[in-house]
């Protein structure tokens, strides 16, 4: 029976598995990095033991330290959650060989789906149906997808369209895949336009018992990474449904396994399916499968690995569940990932958060830019989509820039809530650009906030004689927004149809056309947000700042250089790639803004880098 168990990842999972230790009675014990020590699942743990270090191969991917991090704790079982080493054989053998209890599948299984080439063609021989492998170095198929053949998560992957990109794509591939997972072996297989990712859970004990709970739909994705996921999967047929287990049954019985799992298709519109691949772990997408079973996977996987057998028919399902992922990262900029610090982080109640974040958070470079996971359930999937639709937007998530709006379009377009869901989803209806936003009054509501921060006992803009308007400046997306406003005895007074009903520190009620809106505010230093909306207020004296060379490239975030596409004399055009930077365990291209001659290079592979560094010098050319 396991006693105490070390979690052997970071942040929302391993604050999901402690929830479920405290409801069995069993210890658990984090672990974590320089970066995480303040975390929040570093203080609900009963024990942490630090990895010093802050990347993902100095702490999360070592095996040696992980293991030791068990002994020195006293901890009985290991629990990888997901990403990282959650898919390791061998670091599942060191947990085994240290006389530890192993909490998932066994190494021989992991091993087996580990190599995606070498588990579609196990998986054809049992039956399961596959698509065709193509080699990386001599296809003339296109489009094709490149993927890497370990771990997961669209890391490693990438879409190629004609033959002169894919040498470029396939080394692109296979440094992520590399730097993610410590393998960089990828393959290629057709590419299916239009096609959905469709997977079901499984959970099999080692008595011979394999349940199938529902499928799940994964086709809204950014970056071959799911970002809202559902079940039960919309627009599949009941005979279709059943193909589906009957396949991910076959798939779990050809490599004997154990544990909790996905197994992964795509899924296109005349009701075929081809087998993707097996996760042999928890999905970050589980919670939808609990919410409608009535289950706790981590529950069960725990009980499996003490011996426990399953009840011989799983649980039916009931209702609809939606997961939509909260990411520091802004869609409208190739999803650059956001840093710094998360002031506020609330959802309201009524749904499920799975988080590993909190009021006062640091988000830094090194890992996945997740925040958390919002889950809504109801009867029907129309009532679960509006629920969460409603959370997302209510949500106040303040300091970072993330894609709460970009999660809330989707889930209210026409398209999405019928069902009409495909991997390129997001593109097809051009929901990565924001709509314009109605600045001004936001703007106004600032400014007034502020007034009122500042207020003292005189009445707010007081004088004996009339004077100019008060006059503050605020930047919003690279531009400024300027607002004048006069406090009188009738109120405040603005040039323009919106009137100020009344205002206070947060909040402020402004009225247009007979309609009246209270707008929250809330401030941090200089930023100010206003109904999500951030503001930056521009101070009236700025301090002076050092003027970046003409034609000056700078990094967009903080992160490595893993590749220089240019070097110093080269004529390169507008939109170039110029070099890839690696943060949060993605690559990010950096193009060149305008065209001309690369004057200087300055920064070389394997560097690191902050936001607004100057990486290179561009000439325009005369």
């Amino acid at each position: 029976m396991i006693a105490k168990l070390l979690i052997a990842n970071r942040a929302e999972i391993a604050r999901r598995i402690i929830r479920t230790c405290r409801e069995l009675g069993i210890s658990p014990v984090a672990v974590f990095s320089d970066p995480d020590t303040d975390a929040p699942h570093v203080r609900e743990a009963d024990a942490a033991v630090r990895l010093p270090g802050a990347s993902p191969a100095e702490t999360y991917l070592r095996i040696d330290a992980l293991v030791d991090a068990a002994k020195a704790a006293g901890a009985d079982a290991v629990h990888p959650g997901y990403g990282f080493l959650s898919e390791n054989a061998d670091f599942a053998r060191a947990v085994w060989a240290a006389g530890l209890t192993w909490v998932g599948p066994d190494p021989e299984a992991i091993e087996a789906m580990g190599s995606k080439v070498a588990a579609k063609k196990r998986m054809a021989a049992a039956g399961v149906p596959v698509l065709p492998e193509l080699d990386p170095g001599s296809t003339t198929e296109f489009p094709v997808l490149v993927k890497a053949s370990a771990g997961g998560g669209g890391r490693g992957m990438r879409i190629v369209r004609s033959p002169g990109e894919l040498a470029e794509q396939v080394a692109a591939a296979r440094r992520e895949a590399e730097s993610a997972f410590g393998d960089g072996t990828v393959f290629c297989e057709p590419l299916l336009e239009g096609a959905r990712h469709v997977e079901v859970q499984i959970l099999a004990d080692a008595h011979g018992t394999v349940w199938t709970l529902g499928e799940r739909e994964c086709s809204i994705q950014r970056r071959h990474q799911k970002i809202i996921e559902e079940t039960p999967a919309p627009g599949v047929e009941p005979e279709a449904r059943q193909r589906l287990f009957d396949a991910a049954t076959k798939a779990a019985r050809a490599i004997g396994y154990v544990g909790a799992g996905t197994v992964e298709f795509l899924f296109t519109d005349d009701q075929r399916f081809h087998f993707l691949e097996v996760n042999t772990r928890l999905q970050v997408e589980h919670p939808v499968t609990e919410e409608v079973f009535g289950v706790d996977l981590v529950a069960w996987q725990l009980a499996i690995a003490e011996g426990e057998r399953l009840p011989e028919h799983p649980p039916e399902a009931s209702g609809h569940a939606v997961e939509a992922r909260l990411y520091a990262e802004d869609p409208a900029q190739d999803w650059r990932p956001a840093t710094g610090t998360l002031h506020r982080f609330h959802v309201p109640d009524g749904v499920r958060v799975d988080s590993g974040v909190e009021d006062g958070s640091e988000v830094g470079v090194h890992y996945d830019p997740m925040l958390a996971k919002v889950i809504a359930w109801a009867p029907t999937r129309k009532a679960a989509i509006r629920k969460l639709a409603t959370a997302l937007d209510r949500s106040a998530v303040h300091g970072l820039v993330t894609n709460r709006e970009l999660l809330v379009r989707t889930l209210r377009h026409p398209a999405f809530v019928a069902g009409d869901t495909h991997t390129g989803f997001l593109h097809q209806h051009a929901l990565v650009e924001p709509p314009r936003v109605d600045i001004w009054p936001l703007a106004l509501a600032a400014a007034v906030a502020l007034a009122e921060i500042r207020g003292t006992n005189l009445p707010l803009g007081w004088r004996n004689l009339p004077s100019h308007p008060q006059k503050t400046v605020f930047e919003f997306a690279g531009e400024t927004v300027e607002v004048r406003y006069r406090h009188t005895r009738r109120g405040v007074l603005t040039d323009s149809s919106v009137c100020v009903v009344r205002a206070s520190p947060s909040e402020v009620v402004l009225e247009r056309d007979g309609v009246r809106k209270a707008l929250s505010v809330a401030v941090y230093g200089d930023l100010v947000v206003v109904d999500g909306v951030a503001l930056r207020l521009v101070p009236r004296f700025p301090e002076p700042q050092a003027r970046l060379a003409e034609g000056a490239t700078v990094a967009p975030m903080p992160g490595t250089v893993v590749r220089v596409a240019v070097q110093p004399g080269e004529t390169v055009e507008p939109g170039a790639e110029l070099f890839v930077l690696e943060a949060m365990k993605m690559e990010h291209r950096v193009l060149a803004a305008t065209g001309g001659t690369v004057a200087e290079v300055l920064v070389q592979p394997g560097e690191q880098v902050d936001a607004g560094d100057v990486l290179a010098v561009v000439e325009a050319a005369s």
